[in-house]
């Protein structure tokens, strides 16, 4: 494992990288239930449900095994959420894609991330993008997570009838909130108190009260108890991306360059804005908040995503719930090694996750969005110029409930703010390309709305 893993170079163990894997897998193992939701049979692709849990389990394990092992980082790969409502509602609904066209894409723009990640490009990319943005992009993402912690525990609603508001408060009455909000106290006494393996801790003694209540007194606490041991082993989309390259090439050219557009994009700086979140929180970043090795990390992004298409889901990316276990102690692959393995587990122990529920881990992302959100203090908020990019790029990731977005309008605020002010050899040559392909994207969104595409 040393040889491996350089663990003591690192500061850690091997119990400490087990214990930060598993608090990892635990933290986002809602993707293999989620996501046949949004993907499977009552979604515009019409996929299994049983065919997704599969290609989901299987793409997570391999992507978080490659990241892990290529770059040592702990790191964990999985379908993206709001990629994977790009791939059903935008490629299979508004375009019309079949899935299996849709999943030709995705392997498409993975053999493009490949090929740019060789090259250097998408490394190229990151070092454009200025230190107080890069840091704005840990803190919003830190923002981002929190939200969906407050989500998934209830605390936090949408407008609902008789609201005034567009967001509120949940119902305190529900058990479930109750129970997220212990899960939240618990959290932070122990995160306080400084006791080992916190998260992860807080995480399963949350998870024992909601069984005891729904198990023992019959309150409904979210639980899923297991009804079968049957694994969930469905191939049927396997290697469909391979056969439905004619149903994408069919497509009409104005929507076969807005899926393209639209991938490459989203996955990307999803990708880049999570790498330099996480890689921010476990101090991976150098002085000039770069990430070493990051061409490897993205390496295993850009081939975990043609290999996701293969086995038949939407675009595989880095998780920002990486930092839950990073949070926890992990420092190495080891890490990504362990939340890998139970990912590939869960083929065969899937319905055993479920007596985690939501309430046990939106406490850990609450916390961890605390934590991210350190990097603010290293940007100059008193210099307008650099304050207004940043507060948009922090503001954006939650307000649109995605990465990608808050980006956009980052950099494109960023790209106004230098043109304002004369000072247009400070902006690097890619945050032209950058700032232009965000717009072009938005574009063909626009005309896409509209019927015109």
């Amino acid at each position: 494992m040393e040889k491996l893993f350089h663990l003591k170079e690192h500061g850690t163990n091997i119990r400490t990288e087990i214990i930060a894997g598993l608090t990892t897998f635990f933290t986002m193992a809602y993707i293999i239930f989620l996501n046949p939701l949004i993907l499977g049979e009552n979604s515009p692709t019409g996929m299994a449900n049983t065919a997704v849990v599969t290609a989901t389990c299987i793409a997570a394990a391999i992507g978080t095994w490659l990241i892990g092992w290529l770059s040592n980082y702990p790191m964990a790969q999985a379908p993206g959420l709001g990629l994977n409502a790009v791939f059903a509602y935008t490629l299979c609904g508004a375009y019309g894609l079949s899935a299996g066209a849709a999943l030709s894409a995705v392997f498409i723009a993975g053999i493009i991330f490949i090929l740019l990640t060789v090259t250097g490009a998408r490394t190229a990319l990151v070092k454009a993008i200025p230190l107080s943005l890069k840091k704005a992009i840990g803190a919003g993402i830190g923002m981002f997570i929190a939200l969906i912690g407050f989500v998934n525990a209830g605390i936090v609603i949408g407008e609902n009838a008789g609201s005034a508001t567009t967001v509120g408060m949940g119902n305190f009455a529900s058990p479930t909130v109750l129970l997220a909000c212990v899960g939240v106290i618990l959290t932070i006494v122990l995160v306080v108190a400084k006791v080992p393996a916190a998260l992860f801790i807080s995480m399963i003694a949350t998870s024992v009260i909601g069984c005891i209540c729904q198990f023992v007194f019959g309150i409904e606490m979210g639980v899923s108890a297991p009804t079968s041991w049957v694994p969930y082993l469905d191939f049927s989309m396997f290697g469909k991306c391979f056969t439905s390259f004619g149903d994408l090439f069919s497509a009409p050219l104005a929507s076969l360059l807005a899926t393209m557009i639209t991938l490459v994009l989203v996955d990307m700086f999803d990708t880049i804005g999570t790498l330099i979140g996480a890689a921010d929180k476990a101090g991976y970043l150098d002085e000039n908040g770069d990430l070493p090795k990051i061409e490897k990390a993205m390496l295993a992004d850009a081939i975990a995503t043609s290999t996701g298409a293969i086995v038949g889901t939407s675009t595989v990316t880095t998780y920002v719930e990486s930092t839950s276990g990073i949070s926890a102690g992990g420092r190495t692959g080891l890490t990504s090694t362990v939340t890998g393995l139970c990912f590939a587990l869960s083929l065969f122990l899937s319905p055993i996750v479920g007596l985690v529920p939501s309430a046990a881990t939106a406490p850990i992302l609450i916390v961890v969005g605390v934590m991210m959100c350190g990097s603010l203090k290293d940007i100059d908020w008193s210099d307008i110029e650099v304050a207004i990019p940043c507060f948009l790029t922090v503001a954006g990731m939650p307000f649109f409930y995605s990465i990608t977005d808050g980006l956009a309008f980052g950099f494109i605020a960023y790209f106004v703010v230098k043109l304002a002010k004369g000072k247009f050899k400070e902006i690097h040559p890619l945050m032209y390309v950058i700032v232009i392909l965000f717009v072009i994207k938005y574009i063909l969104s626009a005309l896409t709305s509209m019927g015109v595409i």
